[in-house]
């Protein structure tokens, strides 16, 4: 099994940590192999320095279901310490908050995609960390979607957002610790930032082969082959089509009354999109689009995680939808993570261009082949800050 950051601080503290008043920045996803959260295990390996809490996106015990519903501050009734929302008034710490800790320890469970907001609160954290002089320290997680390929077009910078503040694909092939060391030094956050890294994980592991429980970081998240499909299937909550949510099976399903699933299919025949299989079906969301209604459509089986290429996927069926379905098919309008003009669909994907080629009916394989070079540069720069 793969020894996590948080087991390994806990089995070897360093010095500066042993006097240090600590905050915690994680949600209830964040527990060592034993299914006990950090925040118990991190109290009784360092009694009464915890002075508080901090939580991303959907709540401390993620309890949110959707973007844009925010989380106050609250008191944990476990540990009796303030829990501090980076998700509600303000998506970023204070300096008030900040005043009670000297170091920020980070353990939060990533899915390896760029739209995952639950990156940018990090960043934020190590860039008020920089500003107030505090030192922060990633425990670091496995990427449940492995840390070999990297996919997607490199966000372009008109189309920075909270879920994409920098220039990365949407399949970052990082780990949390290696996506922080990443971020501080490439666009200068300038923290005192210290990974405690894994013992046991290796890049091309998905999560299931790393033998740790799985634990939902966010409420559609439920599983690991959620994870797997998601950075491609979350370009659907900028549409009109139904991820899937108010479903058993979020992300993992996709479809629309208006489909037609013989005819989807025949327009991405001839798009290589190995590793998986789309099987038709129809389903009925309890909530969210199209609640009550029939969906026609697919459930994604991954035959192959490693060939599997879930953005091109998604691009695929998302522009056989357009193309097949002008008249009933629409993209969501703002708002979408407190964007109030741009629209969604370009925040998501990072490019309008992309949108636009898209919508030309203009081949994917072409799209893909116009941001290889900028992929490549990105992989080769982001091997610099391999830590396995």
């Amino acid at each position: 099994m793969v020894q996590i950051g948080l087991e390994k601080i806990i089995e070897s503290p360093p010095e500066w940590l042993k006097e240090a008043r600590i905050g915690l920045l994680s949600n209830q996803a964040s527990t060592a192999s034993d299914l006990v959260h950090s925040r118990f295990h991190l109290q009784k390996a360092f009694p009464g320095q915890m002075t508080c809490l901090f939580s991303p996106q959907h709540g401390f015990f993620a309890e949110k279901q959707d973007n844009m519903i925010e989380s106050g501050h609250q008191l944990d009734p476990a540990t009796g310490l303030m829990v501090y929302s980076l998700y509600g008034d303000s998506r970023e710490p204070n300096e008030e908050q900040y005043a009670q800790i000297d170091v920020l320890l980070i353990d939060i469970v990533d899915v390896g995609t760029r739209v995952y907001t639950f990156m940018y609160t990090m960043a934020y954290c190590l860039e008020w960390a920089a500003k107030l002089g505090k030192k922060v320290v990633v425990l670091d997680r496995p990427n449940p979607v492995g840390g070999k390929v990297v996919e997607g077009n490199i966000l372009e910078p008109e189309w920075a957002s909270f879920v994409g503040l920098y220039p990365i694909p949407m399949r970052h092939g990082l780990t949390f610790g290696e996506l922080a060391m990443m971020m501080n030094q490439e666009f200068s956050l300038g923290a005192d930032l210290e990974v405690i890294a894994m013992d046991g994980w290796k890049r091309d592991m998905f999560f299931r082969d790393t033998g740790f429980p799985w634990v939902f970081p966010s409420p559609n998240m439920p599983t690991p082959e959620t994870a797997l499909v998601y950075p491609g299937q979350v370009i659907w909550e900028g549409t009109n089509v139904s991820e899937g949510r108010g479903t058993t099976l979020p992300f993992e399903l996709v479809g629309a009354p208006f489909w037609k699933c013989g005819e989807m299919l025949d327009a991405v025949k001839d798009i290589p999109l190995p590793g998986c299989y789309l099987r038709e079906l129809a389903f009925e969301p309890t909530s969210g689009k199209f609640a009550r209604q029939v969906c026609n459509g697919f459930q994604i089986h991954i035959t192959d995680p490693s060939a599997f290429l879930p953005y091109r996927t998604s691009l695929a069926l998302l522009q056989a939808s357009f193309g097949l379905y002008p008249e009933s098919f629409s993209y969501k309008e703002p708002p979408y993570e407190y964007e109030f003009t741009r629209l969604p669909m370009d925040l998501i994907i990072g490019s309008q261009a992309v949108r636009k080629a898209l919508e030309t009916d203009k081949a994917l394989l072409e799209i893909e082949a116009e941001w290889r070079q900028e992929l490549t540069q990105y992989d080769e720069m982001r091997q610099k800050y391999f830590l396995y």
